[in-house]
Parts: structure tokens; C-alpha cells; sequence
């Protein structure tokens, strides 16, 4: 079976695929997205600049070394501009602004929860995990970035095993510094999430959240037959992210459909593929979905 839907984006979203196309109003949008980024996290009190600054102050040279896999070959998909960045994840800039940038973007799924907003979402995707899944006793994060999803699911599971994984050296140097700040032990590994080269069915949970909607589906094929691969009988496989079907989204306004697309270059892709099916194909079982937030949806499929 093929994982396919309508594979055509709605009138809205080819209309500002259109004023993309154009160099000029492209860049003009990243930088109306990136402004209007910085605006929102001080609005909530969270300092982007000053944050941001002080971690690019920090000689990282040590902590990149340390995860590095100098031996990489990044992906065609992951070497184009991305988030409003030329050099898309592979920069120190990208990087040191994860963390501001999320608080940002999740600050008003729910209006009164502000700065607070990420920290509750990542708790309503846990909640629904904990409420299917059994506690893992290993545990593999796909595309972890700078750990915050990482450190959540230790958070929730303080007794597992974690590997957290991204293609951005920068992101796991960060991931690093923050696991030493926290005295925990996590186990980072730089490599592509759909080709990890960890071993056959090491894990019972391999998640992976808010990275499928920055994925060509090819991509996100590839990575749903790997976590097939890695997980155990009885595993699970858990992913959150943006829903394609939220109101939020169907109604988003021109302008801020413009801004969000400038910045997500796989974005029609992703509204468009029936995941779902792709991990029935995968291996896996149906998976359950769950509205975690307005704009969000949790799937959650076990090994087949």
C-alpha cells in the first residue's frame, strides 16, 4: 500500500507557495518570521538575545568533539535553509536559539499559559504515552535536537535508559553541555534518525517529537522502518506533532500561513501524507490518535 493522500496543498497554501517562489518576498518572509519570533518570547519574558548571546559566547570546542561523527554524510533534504537559517540546523546560530525559539512557538496554544506552553505540551504528549504504553526500560528519542524532548521523557521515565539522536552536531553539543548541567547520564549519538546504525531491537519506546513535519515522508518512511527495526517485541512507537486537521491550522490567516512556510520547507509535504498508514506499512500496529493540544496530535502504534 502506498502512504499517500491528497497530494496537492489547498488553494491557500499554493497561492503563498507562489510568493515564495519569488527570492525577494522568501527572505522578506523569513525575516517578518524570525522578527516576529524574537517579539513574542520577550513579550512572555523569555530573553532571546540575551540567551541566545550568552551561549554563542561559550567555547564549545570540547562538547562538539565529543559527539561529532566526523565520518557523517548529511542527507541532500537536511542542507537547505531552514527556521529562517541559511545553513538550516548546522550552525551555532540555529542552535543556541532552540530553546527561546520553542518557548516562543508554543507560547499561545493555550492563551494564559505563556512561557510555560512548551513544558505543557511536552507534559500532554507524556501523558497520553503513560496512559498506552508500559514504562520503558530503553528509551531512543529521534531528532532529539538540544535535548529538551530528551530530558522530558527522562523526567518522565527517571528510571530508563536514554539515547538521544540528531543530525545537528551543533544541537547535540548543546544537549551535552545541558545533560552535564544536569547531572544526568544520556547517551547522544549523531546520525540520521531513518539510518541510526544502532542495534536490532535495543529499545521499548523510540519517540519522536515535533521532527516529522521538517521531513520530506520519504524521509519519514525511511524513519518509521528503523524504528521498526530498533524496537523490541512489544515496543512502541510514539510521534507528536503538528495535526494537519486542527482548526488552528485549516483557518490560519495568509499572512501567518506565508511567515510559517517560509521558514518549514516540507510543510505541504507533511499536510499532505497519510503517516498513519505509513506506519501500518512499517510494521506497526494501527496507531491510536490522540488530540494532545489544539494544534498538535500524538500517534502511538506497537510493533506488529
Amino acid at each position: 500500500m502506498t502512504a499517500a493522500t491528497n497530494t496537492a496543498p489547498r488553494l491557500a497554501s499554493r497561492l503563498v507557495n507562489g510568493a515564495l517562489s519569488i527570492k525577494p518576498l522568501a527572505k522578506l518572509a523569513k525575516h517578518q518570521a524570525r522578527k516576529m519570533m524574537i517579539q513574542r518570547a520577550e513579550s512572555i519574558g523569555v530573553s532571546w538575545r540575551q540567551e541566545a548571546q550568552a551561549l554563542q559566547a561559550r567555547n564549545w570546542d570540547a562538547e562538539l568533539a565529543q559527539v561529532q561523527n566526523p565520518n557523517l554524510v548529511y542527507p541532500e533534504y537536511y542542507l537547505r535553509s531552514f527556521h529562517a537559517y541559511d545553513e538550516g540546523n548546522l550552525s551555532w546560530e540555529a542552535a543556541t536559539e532552540v530553546e527561546v525559539a520553542a518557548y516562543a512557538v508554543h507560547a499561545r496554544i493555550w492563551p494564559e499559559a505563556g512561557a510555560q506552553g512548551d513544558a505543557r505540551l511536552r507534559q500532554s504528549y507524556h501523558d497520553v504515552l503513560k496512559a498506552q504504553a508500559e514504562a520503558p526500560k530503553d528509551i531512543l528519542d529521534l531528532g532529539c535536537s538540544v535535548g529538551m524532548s530528551t530530558f522530558a521523557l527522562q523526567d518522565t521515565y527517571p528510571q530508563a535508559r536514554i539515547t538521544g539522536l540528531d543530525l545537528s552536531p551543533y544541537f547535540l553539543a548543546i544537549a551535552h553541555h545541558r545533560s552535564r548541567q544536569r547531572h544526568t547520564q544520556i547517551n547522544w549519538v549523531h546520525a540520521a534518525a531513518e539510518s541510526t546504525g544502532l542495534a536490532d531491537t535495543s529499545y521499548d519506546l523510540v519517540s519522536t517529537c515535533l521532527v516529522c513535519h521538517e521531513l520530506p515522508r520519504t524521509a519519514t518512511m525511511q524513519l518509521l522502518r528503523e524504528a521498526r527495526r530498533l524496537l523490541r517485541p512489544g515496543g512502541h512507537l510514539a510521534i507528536m506533532d503538528m495535526n494537519p486537521k486542527s482548526e488552528v491550522h485549516a483557518k490560519m490567516p495568509p499572512y501567518i500561513l506565508t511567515l510559517l512556510k517560509s521558514t518549514e520547507p516540507y510543510l505541504d509535504d507533511y499536510f499532505t501524507f497519510d503517516i498513519e498508514q505509513a506506519i501500518i506499512d512499517a510494521g506497526f500496529t494501527k496507531p491510536t490518535l490522540t488530540c494532545n493540544s489544539p494544534r498538535h496530535r500524538t500517534l502511538i502504534a506497537q510493533v506488529s
